[in-house]
This record gives C-alpha cells, structure tokens and sequence, in this order.
C-alpha cells in the first residue's frame, strides 16, 4: 500500500491510500472502470486474467487494440503448436512459468509475405537452427524475432501471457464477452 498526501488549502493536507494488488489465473477481480469525474460508458475495459480463465490454451484472445497493433491474452497450459511471424512480437508472463523455445526457420517455412501481420502456425516440424529457450516467469518479457518458430511450454499450473503483436488471423476477438462497457 502507498500513501499520496495532497493539499487543499495552506493548513488542511488530505491523505489518500492507494493500494496496489496483483492478480493471477486463480485470484483476480472481475475487470471493471472505476471513473472517478467521468462517465464510465466512455471507457471498455476487460481483464487477462479472467478472459485466460475462459479461454482454451494457446487461444489469442485480443483485449486491446490500437489500429493494427494487438494486446492477446493466452492460457499457458501445456505445449502451443509452433508459431512464427513476419514481425517481432513481445511475450509478457502475467502468472505462472513460461518455456519458450525458438528455432530460426529456414526459409522454406518462413512467413513468404513480409507484410504479413501477426501470427501463423509452422506448418510441420520447425526446419532450421535451434536458437535455445527462455524461462519466463511472472514479470518477464522475452522478444519472439520475426523469421523465428517460437513454442510456449508450460508444465505447471496455467499461467497468462499477454502477447504484443499485430492483428492477424490467429487473433480472436470477444468483445462482447469480455468488455464492460457500462
């Protein structure tokens, strides 16, 4: 918990308490907008933890957007199929313990268009070298290099990657399901 201390006049200083708290796949608030001066119908918001509860593993699930640009919530839980993109991405681990294993792709399985936004499966077996893994935990960010195969593996309890991309065919969108939008 932190402590804010503001003044309103030269004589009366108010105190106003904050407290921080951290969620995870098994203890989270339902996401909600708390305005403060404000109408709330102004504002969506959704929480990855809880669109994680609901969501099958590995599926990405789009909570924010900004123009072509993704936020993707996915429920680490056992081993994803192969992945690669024609642009970096950045792996967020929200909870939990996180293996992700990258191979450089020979070019035959490299994604042939480099305009190409978001995700796409390997199709078979990544060919090419392997560049070794990351163990990420709660808080750790790992960089998924464009022309790379990535696997997340999980062998624990599920955990919750927030995926930054782009918008592409692999991306889900649940709106409706998972906003507040009053």
């Amino acid at each position: 918990m932190t402590a804010a201390t503001a003044s309103t006049s030269a004589s009366a200083p108010t105190t106003t308490a904050y407290s921080t708290r951290f969620g995870s796949l098994k203890h989270f608030d339902k996401g909600h907008v708390e305005p403060i001066d404000d109408d709330v119908r102004h504002y969506a918001f959704s929480n990855c933890f809880e669109i994680a509860s609901l969501s099958k593993p590995y599926e990405k699930v789009v909570f924010g957007q900004n123009q072509i640009y993704v936020l993707e919530t996915l429920r680490a839980e056992g081993t994803s199929p192969w992945y690669t993109c024609a642009h970096d991405e950045f792996a967020l681990v929200m909870d939990g313990d996180v293996e992700v294993h990258l191979v450089q792709l020979d070019a035959a399985q490299a994604v042939a268009d480099k305009e190409k936004n978001g995700a796409v499966l390997v199709q078979g077996e990544p060919q090419g070298k392997k560049m070794g893994w990351m163990k990420l935990s709660r808080g750790h960010q790992g960089l998924l290099p464009k022309g790379t195969a990535y696997q997340f593996r999980n062998a624990g309890e599920p955990g919750v990657i927030v995926l930054q991309s782009c918008k592409g065919d692999l991306s889900v969108e649940k709106w409706a399901d998972i906003c507040q939008s009053h």
